[in-house]
């Protein structure tokens, strides 16, 4: 059977009411599809527009087809009857059969008696009048009705990528008496996405807690160079601060190695000279970590370059003290001394596996999004690419 792309679109409602993580975890641990592509939009009327007339040729026969255009032509537009900000993210999957298997076993179909463990099961709310008439209809996610509109509709979210979403700060508005409104990035690390699993989800749904709003998404496979320039202010700390595991470590194998005591003088004298290896051997460490690339093999530019083959997924959250909320959410960087409830210490292994990342200053965030192509627009290659990509192959 042939490899398909699928989507999932979360509505404005599901991301105005904190659900992202728990619908995300769904998505992740129902389905046998790979997460493949992840982008925020803010539609213009003009992008409704063209997408309804995609809606309205397609899958006539489907009995809530009518409340789908309803819902959008409503719903995804900036001025709405609920007047929440429309941001929707849009969701990408890859695997075989996966439209079919994404709306029939993850999703679940618009209807009253949608089964429960289903995303729209738990998510979504369908009540008919006795007549049958539908009274209420939030689906909760929007998924392509069948093959064929699917791929013009995949066609067109590559087309508006950038001119409708990306990075949609502007999507999120607050009142005048607003004070120190932020954007702040988070990045999940690897960990989370080695097996199909929840854990996404629920970290994303602990730092709902802090009531930001989510503004920029991608699926994020760093480089060596972006890794070396994320991580670059590390050395300087590494040299300062792990001198102590030198003189641990050379402290431990030398114990009982000589018939004489070793003076303080010599650890001293050589967590000198080897603060600057075991630095740079550290900061190695996590950079392939966060790339699943070793720089120290890595040969020449083209290498350096290239995207890596471990996965994590950046997110953007902007509000009032943003930087404040995440990172008390996020928990103290050693896990087992995080703050019961973080991220940290539900989901943390140890100091660097430790669930997610999020920058510690608003000169920070704003180094690091431009390192991963997230400042303002979305530069490096993201959805757009991936969908141009799978289309112009014909699947």
């Amino acid at each position: 059977m042939a490899t398909e792309l699928a989507y999932a679109m979360i509505t404005p409602y599901s991301l105005h009411k904190s659900r992202t993580g728990g619908i995300i975890g769904r998505l992740l641990s129902l389905s046998k599809l790979d997460l493949v592509g992840v982008h925020m939009y803010a539609p213009t009327n003009a992008w409704v527009d063209q997408y309804l007339d995609l809606l309205r040729r397609s899958d006539l026969d489907n009995p809530v087809r009518g409340q789908f255009i309803e819902y959008v032509d409503e719903n995804l537009r900036k001025s709405n009857p609920m007047g929440l900000s429309n941001r929707c993210m849009v969701l990408v999957f890859k695997g075989e059969n996966a439209l079919n298997h994404l709306v029939d076993d993850v999703v679940g179909h618009a209807s009253p008696k949608v089964e429960g463990y289903t995303v729209r099961g738990t998510y979504g709310d369908f009540q008919n009048y006795p007549d049958g008439r539908m009274k209420y209809f939030e689906p909760a996610v929007i998924c392509g009705p069948d093959p064929v509109t699917v791929r013009e509709e995949l066609q067109f979210f590559a087309r508006t990528a950038a001119t409708d979403g990306g990075i949609v700060e502007g999507a999120a508005t607050f009142p005048p008496t607003a004070r120190n409104v932020q954007t702040e990035l988070v990045i999940l690390k690897p960990e989370n996405f080695e097996k199909r699993s929840r854990r996404p989800g629920n970290i994303i749904d602990v730092f709902a807690r802090t009531g930001l709003f989510i503004v920029g998404a991608k699926i994020l496979s760093m480089s060596v160079a972006q890794g070396e320039a994320f991580y670059a202010p590390l050395l300087d700390v590494f040299r300062e601060k792990l001198q102590f595991l030198i003189e641990n470590t050379m402290r431990k194998r030398l114990a009982g190695g000589f018939d004489y005591e070793i003076p303080d003088e010599f650890y001293k004298s050589a967590n000198h000279m080897l603060s600057d290896l075991n630095a740079r051997t550290e900061f190695a460490k996590i950079v392939q970590y966060m790339t699943g690339v070793d720089p120290r093999k890595v040969k020449d530019e083209a290498e350096r370059t290239k995207p890596g083959p471990v996965r994590c997924l950046a997110l953007l959250y902007r509000g009032e003290d943003a930087i404040e909320k995440i990172r008390r959410w996020q928990g103290a960087t050693n896990p087992d001394k995080a703050e019961a409830g973080t991220v940290r210490s539900d989901f943390g292994r140890d100091l660097m596996r430790n669930a997610a990342h999020a920058s510690d200053s608003a000169e920070n965030a704003e180094r690091e999004r431009k390192i991963i192509g997230m400042w303002q627009t979305e530069t490096e290659p993201g959805i757009k690419h991936l969908l141009e990509d799978y289309l112009a192959k014909g699947a």
